[in-house]
């Protein structure tokens, strides 16, 4: 870092005193034969009074941990509820395609459609 300020330290030792606290969290994955991948999406529509922009929402999870989410506002104005659930739908299936080959290189691939 060039010109470290004050602040800077004190976020870094922010960050180190929160991973030292939380060494031992985690979620355990086992290997099995029944291994599942779900998804689930939403969205509101014209949730922003500001813009009129919708939020998008996702979250993945196998057996009962969740490991992978994502909420954010869309780019676009959606013209409909349809439309919104749409773009929500879109952003949570190319997740899932990603998560599908990153778990198919942990040897934990599924051979069902993701639910």
């Amino acid at each position: 870092m060039n010109c470290a300020k004050e602040s800077h330290f004190k976020a870094a030792k922010r960050v180190l005193r929160y991973v030292k606290g939380t060494i031992n969290y985690g979620i355990k994955f086992c290997r099995s034969q029944n291994f599942k991948l779900q998804g689930y999406s939403d969205s509101d529509w014209a949730g922003s009074l500001d813009d009129m922009k919708s939020t998008s929402g996702y979250c993945f999870s196998s057996g009962s941990g969740i490991f992978s989410w994502c909420s954010k506002k869309q780019e676009i104005v959606a013209q409909s509820t349809t439309e919104a659930e749409f773009i929500a739908a879109t952003a949570a299936v190319n997740q899932a395609l990603w998560l599908r080959k990153i778990l198919s290189d942990m040897h934990l691939e599924q051979r069902e459609t993701t639910q």
